[in-house]
């Protein structure tokens, strides 16, 4: 998932969060699972567009069940579901990105997976900690995404880089040299500020073995492997390797193209983007899994499934989120979409277990890392995001900005 900015009122957030944790998960028996009923779903962005066409056949299986799905925005999904939740009209399924699922989970009107249907172990363990909060799961993975590094192949032949940079000192020294000898404008194409920048500085924070909460929840933002992750990501723009300026919309895959920019860190969907857009790009360019600091460690995003704890439909929903989530459910969602498979044995079939750029993402997803779920995610990271502007400006030191950003967090977890 693409975090959107929250533009739901903080009041309303409070007010329902105060008035829904009492009554989540009141709905009783419900409706059987064999029942004649509708499905009310709602998915956001891209996957909002294309469950329609999966619902069509996942009816025609199930001849009682009509699925309505409604696409949703990621720019409006916060704001229409806490609308929703405070008046008690979630859709049965729900899809939920990371950083909202804490939040609604400690409204109370998530319903709790049912673990002996749905198996930990199925899935990668950064996606079923995204789908968890308070000890309690809540949200069962659907997709997962992860970056790893794009490079551009035929500059770095220019640039004298034989492989891959397999360390983050070699990170930088090929920054350097595609710079200096292949005529590249920048190194590295990595965020200066502004929202989710924290996305781009994950692979250097956990590569170097810091994070922003530990495992327990607790504030760890300017540990030292935080602060030497953060000084390491300034240097690129401190040195005019990575570019200071923010531009709104800013679009990577072109000056990837033109050769301004020949490495950047991103997701899956970039691929398809690259050989549709820039069909001459073909055989140019590769990906690579994130240098190596401590260990070789990337941000794991992606979305859940939920149900909603009011659904009068709860027996219906776990059996067409089971079907989604499902193995033979995956492949056919990664056929569709490219979107990665959350459940790992759906990696065991066609180019998923076949394709060697397949089993890079594969091989990354196995040590992904995520935040532990938050009520107040997007604030906290908002407080990183503003930690890193201010380094890569030169408004302050890394230690400076992660203390500020520590002493901010430390106001706002939920222990």
């Amino acid at each position: 998932m693409n975090r959107a900015v929250r533009t739901g009122s903080i009041a309303l957030t409070l007010a329902s969060a105060l008035t829904l944790t009492a009554c989540g998960g009141s709905g009783g028996a419900g409706v059987a699972a064999d029942a004649e009923q509708t499905l009310t779903v709602w998915a956001m962005g891209t996957e909002g567009e294309k469950l329609g066409d999966v619902a069509e056949e996942y009816e025609k299986a199930h001849a009682n069940i009509t699925v309505k799905v409604t696409p949703i925005g990621w720019d409006v999904a916060h704001q229409k579901l806490v609308a929703a939740a405070a008046a008690g009209k979630l859709p049965d399924v729900v899809q939920m990105g990371g950083s909202y699922l804490g939040e609604f989970a400690d409204m109370g009107v998530l319903e709790p997976v049912d673990t002996g249907v749905f198996k930990e172990d199925d899935f990668f363990p950064a996606a079923w900690q995204q789908g968890s909060y308070d000890g309690k799961t809540y949200g069962v993975p659907w997709y997962v995404d992860t970056r790893v590094l794009f490079y551009r192949t035929d500059l770095a032949k220019k640039a004298g880089i034989e492989e891959a940079p397999a360390t983050m000192a070699q990170l930088q020294g090929a920054a350097e040299a595609y710079q200096e000898k292949a005529g590249t404008k920048w190194g590295l194409s990595i965020q200066p500020g502004g929202l989710d920048t924290v996305q781009s500085f994950y692979q250097f924070l956990y590569s170097a073995g810091g994070a922003v909460l530990d495992d327990d929840g607790k504030a760890v933002v300017n540990s030292a492997a935080a602060v030497k992750a953060l000084e390491n990501y300034g240097s690129y723009f401190e040195k005019g390797l990575s570019e200071k300026s923010v531009r709104p919309g800013y679009d990577v895959t072109k000056d990837f193209n033109t050769g301004a920019v020949p490495m950047f860190f991103g997701g899956p969907w970039i691929t398809n983007l690259l050989d549709e857009n820039y069909p001459d790009l073909k055989g140019k360019w590769a990906v690579a899994p994130v240098p190596a600091d401590k260990a070789s460690v990337s941000m794991a995003g992606g979305s859940s499934l939920t149900v909603s704890a009011d659904s009068d439909h709860k027996a219906a929903a776990k059996e067409l989120v089971s079907y989604l989530t499902g193995a033979k459910g995956q492949v056919d969602w990664f056929e569709r979409t490219n979107d990665l498979p959350a459940n790992t044995a759906a990696w065991k079939t066609g180019d998923l277990a076949t394709d060697p750029t397949l089993q890079i993402w594969r091989k990354q997803m196995d040590t992904a890392r995520v935040i532990p779920s938050q009520p107040e995610l997007t604030e906290i990271t908002s407080k990183v995001d503003t930690a890193i502007e201010s380094v890569t400006q030169g408004k302050s030191s890394a230690k400076e900005a992660l203390d500020k950003a520590q002493s901010e967090i430390e106001g706002l977890v939920r222990q």
